[in-house]
């Protein structure tokens, strides 16, 4: 399973704005430059995440995003899932596969996948800052 790049992006977006301080806001323009990401790409990763409450989108002089909540209250699992927005792993209907009503690899995957989610819901953002992770981050918030 590979994560999209919409998805990475959302992470890496959550990480970064979690280190800002309260009220503070961070721009599109500084997290694009950050992480070498186009702005177009990071609007609407941005935009995604403000309409799923995760982040405060201010507009106008002086706007930018932050965290809605702490970042303990983020749960991995839950902001992948919706991030990646996607379908079945494989889809056995289109096109129709022959092994269709005889094969256990859809069952065998779908119980990956949910194990993946589950072990993701473990964590939290404040869980993913940790380690030596927080402080890379500070110093990219820094623009050292």
């Amino acid at each position: 399973m590979q994560l999209t790049r919409f998805t990475d992006l959302g992470l890496r977006v959550l990480m970064y704005v979690s280190v800002s301080a309260p009220g503070e806001v961070v721009t599109i323009a500084e997290i694009g430059q950050r992480f070498d990401a186009a702005p177009n790409h990071l609007t609407k990763v941005v935009q995604f995440m403000g309409q799923q409450g995760w982040l405060v989108n201010v507009r106008g002089k002086g706007g930018g995003v932050r965290l809605a909540r702490p970042a303990a209250d983020y749960r991995l699992g839950q902001i992948v899932r919706a991030l990646e927005r996607t379908e079945a792993l494989i889809d056995c209907a289109e096109p129709p596969c022959v092994l269709r009503g005889a094969c256990t690899l859809k069952g065998l995957l779908n119980q990956a996948e949910d194990a993946f989610y589950a072990e993701l819901d473990r964590h939290t953002l404040a869980d993913a800052m940790g380690g030596g992770t927080g402080a890379v981050v500070v110093r990219l918030h820094r623009g050292a």
